[in-house]
C-alpha cells in the first residue's frame, strides 16, 4: 500500500453483483456512491445525528475497502460490490434523498478510525431488526439519536470509545498501490519501505521468512532473501524481484494477518512511515519522529567524526540541534538546526547510502558460511579466536570491550613494523 495515509478517491468502481459473479462494473464519483448507499440503507426521516452516524460508517467502510485494496489484491478490477452480503447496498439509478445528499456533501471526506491506527475503520453495520452484527445497528442508531445522542456518541456506543474522527481527508484520483515497475536489489525509496514493512509483519505468521530490520528503504541482500523466501512459500517464481504478482500477494497476506478489513483489526500503525518527512522538526519537539531523526544522525556519526551522535530519546534537545547543524554544514545546507523537508530528505538519502554499505560489509562476513569458524579462529575456543582477517565492520568482535582497551592485532602489527 504505497499510499500509507488514506485518501478519499474521486471515484470508486462498483461491481453490480457478487464478487465471482459476472456483472457490470460502474464507476461513480465517491460522494455520489455514498449518497446512493445511504439512500438505500437508511431513512431520510431519521434524526440528523443518526443519519450522520450512518453516513460516516458507510464512508469508513468504503474507504477501508479502497485502502486495503481488498478486491484488487484478489485479482478483481473493482473496489467494492453492490451486495450487502459482502459490502453495502448500491442501486444504480436510484433517487437520492435531498437531506442525505446535503449531509454527504458536508462530510464525504471525513471518516472514523481506531486511535493510533491509520486505516479507516471497517465499520460494518446491519439493520438491527432482521439481522444483527457486531457493528452498528441502523435502527439502534435512530433510537439513540431520539434519546439525544450525537453522531460521535452513537458511533462510540457501537464501535468503542477508542475511535476518532478524521476530518477533511485529502481527495485524490484513485490509484493502485503497485509502483508500476518491479522492485529489485539496489532499489531505494518509500516503495521498498512498504515491501519491508509488509514482509516483517507477515513473517510473524510465517517465521521462515527472515525479518528485514531496520526497514530503511534499501532493497539490500536481506530484503532479497526475504522476498525469495516469501515467493517460495506462496508458490511464486523465487527470483527475489517484487513484480505485480508478488506485490499484490504481499498486500493480500498483509491485510489478512493484520485483519485490516475487519472490525477487530490489529491496526496499521505509523511504523511503516517512519522514514517519511513528518513535518518541520526543531529544538523543543518530542516524539517518535525525533527518535527516527536521531537514529539516522547516530548512524551518520559513525561515518563522519564531525557529527556528534545524539541520544535516541525522542527529545529534540541542544545535542540533537547541534548534530543537525553539523550535518547541514557538511551537506551545504543552511546550518540553522531546523529539520525542514530539504534537510530531512538529505539526511535520509545519506543514511540510506551509509546503511547500505554497512549492511553490504556485514553480509560479506556472514556469507563465509561453513568456512566461518576456520577463518575466524580455526575452531579455537571463543576467547582465543583471531578476528583480524575478517571483514568485521558492524559485527561483535568476540569479547567485551572496556575503557582503555587496545586492539591487540593492531598493536602487534605496529611492533612488527618497528
Amino acid at each position: 500500500m504505497a499510499e500509507i495515509l488514506p485518501y478519499v478517491p474521486r471515484t470508486i468502481t462498483v461491481h453490480l453483483g457478487l464478487p465471482d459473479q459476472w456483472a457490470e462494473n460502474v464507476t461513480v464519483e465517491f460522494p455520489e456512491y455514498v449518497k446512493n448507499v445511504a439512500s438505500s440503507e437508511i431513512y431520510p426521516t431519521w434524526e440528523l445525528s443518526a443519519i450522520r452516524a450512518n453516513v460516516l460508517a458507510i464512508i469508513s467502510f468504503a474507504l477501508n475497502r479502497v485502502y486495503t485494496e481488498f478486491y484488487p489484491s484478489r485479482g478483481y478490477d473493482f473496489q467494492i460490490t453492490s451486495t450487502t452480503q459482502y459490502d453495502q447496498k448500491f442501486i444504480r439509478g436510484r433517487n437520492i434523498f435531498e437531506n442525505i445528499s446535503r449531509i454527504v456533501d458536508e462530510i464525504f471526506n471525513d471518516y472514523i478510525r481506531r486511535q493510533g491506527f491509520i486505516e479507516p475503520l471497517a465499520a460494518k453495520f446491519c439493520n438491527g431488526t432482521t439481522s444483527t452484527c457486531d457493528g452498528l445497528s441502523q435502527w439502534g442508531s435512530q433510537y439513540l439519536a431520539q434519546e439525544g445522542y450525537n453522531s460521535v456518541e452513537i458511533l462510540k456506543s457501537y464501535y468503542g470509545d477508542d475511535i476518532e474522527l478524521v476530518v477533511d481527508a485529502p481527495v485524490k484520483d484513485l490509484s493502485l498501490s503497485y509502483p508500476g515497475k518491479a522492485l529489485r536489489l539496489g532499489d531505494t525509496g518509500p516503495d521498498v519501505v512498504i515491501v519491508q514493512a509488509m514482509l516483517n509483519r507477515i513473517s510473524q505468521n510465517y517465521p521462515a521468512i527472515p525479518k528485514v530490520y531496520p526497514a530503511t528503504g534499501v532493497f539490500n541482500e536481506a530484503t532479497l532473501e526475504a522476498v525469495k523466501t516469501f515467493q517460495r512459500i506462496f508458490h511464486l517464481t523465487p527470483d527475489g524481484i517484487v513484480g505485480k504478482a508478488t506485490w499484490y500477494k504481499l498486500v493480500y497476506l498483509y491485510v489478512g494477518v493484520m485483519q485490516l478489513s475487519e472490525l477487530v483489526s490489529k491496526g496499521q500503525t505509523f511504523i511503516a512511515v517512519q522514514f517519511q518527512f513528518p513535518g518541520v522538526l526543531r529544538q523543543g519537539d518530542q516524539g517518535g519522529e525525533v527518535e527516527v531523526l536521531q537514529y539516522m544522525l547516530s548512524l551518520l556519526a559513525e561515518f563522519d567524526v564531525s557529527i556528534q551522535a545524539p541520544a535516541m530519546d525522542g527529545i529534540f534537545g541542544p545535542v540533537t540541534a547541534r548534530a543537525v547543524r553539523e550535518y547541514q554544514h557538511l551537506a551545504g545546507l543552511t546550518p540553522d538546526g531546523v529539520v525542514n523537508e530539504q534537510t530531512w530528505n538529505s539526511i535520509y538519502d545519506s543514511f540510506v547510502r551509509a546503511e547500505y554499505f554497512l549492511r553490504r560489509d556485514t553480509v560479506r562476513a556472514q556469507t563465509l558460511g561453513s568456512d566461518a569458524v576456520a577463518v575466524m579462529g580455526g575452531g579455537q575456543p571463543e576467547k582465543e579466536q583471531d578476528f583480524s582477517n575478517t571483514p568485521r565492520i558492524g559485527q561483535f568482535p568476540g569479547e567485551d570491550l572496556h575503557l582503555g582497551q587496545r586492539d591487540q592485532n593492531t598493536t602487534r602489527q605496529r611492533e612488527e613494523m618497528v
